[in-house]
């Protein structure tokens, strides 16, 4: 994709998500579209499914997965240890101590990338620094890390110790979720999480 492109949808997608933001909200943050640009480009907000599954196996409390699909979607499968903000909500008061806080990084995550994407710009917009996507959303999870494809056997050895990682992961998570029954097992409850001080923030003259 071209700097050209890729500004453009940027500026699109970045459009949208003013739209549904409170004014009121938004004027102590409001990124431009370049500052948002300049974030994207770089994809340091995208979590590898690799990365994540390491970080669930070794039981990183640093971490909170929010499914931001409906909740419909939510009870048929979802990610072990994930709550459910779904998009159409993420503007709502009661989640703000979730995705406006310092103690853990939240991870978002869809079916795709998309939808946890524009759930990332719009808590970038109100300011939230510490919420992250989870790359392709469950269907990459699904592609990579439950059902991962065996590399040919003159693969280079990088390629094939992948592998042997995400094979042993797809063990550990029980391999492909079914899901035509619902997960009715473990029901997520919210984390307690305490509300931090918000810093005075000094105008800069940008809008």
């Amino acid at each position: 994709m071209t700097p050209r492109i890729k500004l453009t949808t940027v500026l699109l997608g970045f459009g949208l998500i003013i739209a549904f933001v409170p004014e009121n909200t938004t004027k102590p943050f409001r990124l431009t579209a370049s500052e948002m640009l300049n974030e994207v480009q770089y994809g340091t907000e995208l979590i590898h499914p690799d990365e994540l599954a390491d970080w669930l196996i070794n039981n990183d409390p640093s971490i909170q997965l929010i499914d931001i699909r409906s909740a419909d979607e939510f009870d048929n499968f979802h990610l072990d240890g994930a709550i459910n903000i779904p998009l159409n909500q993420i503007l709502d008061d009661e989640w703000v101590d979730f995705l406006d806080q310092d103690i853990k990084m939240n991870i978002l995550y869809s079916n795709g990338t998309t939808r946890a994407h524009e759930a990332w710009m719009i808590s970038r917009q109100l300011g939230y620094e510490n919420n992250t996507v989870l790359m392709g959303g469950l269907n990459y999870w699904t592609e990579t890390i439950l059902n991962p494809n065996k590399p040919k056997s003159t693969s280079p050895d990088d390629e094939i110790a992948k592998y042997e990682f995400r094979k042993g992961a797809s063990q550990y998570f029980g391999g492909a979720p079914d899901k035509s029954s619902p997960n009715t097992e473990n029901k997520s409850k919210k984390p307690t999480i305490k509300r931090r001080k918000k810093k005075k923030k000094v105008p800069d003259g940008s809008c």
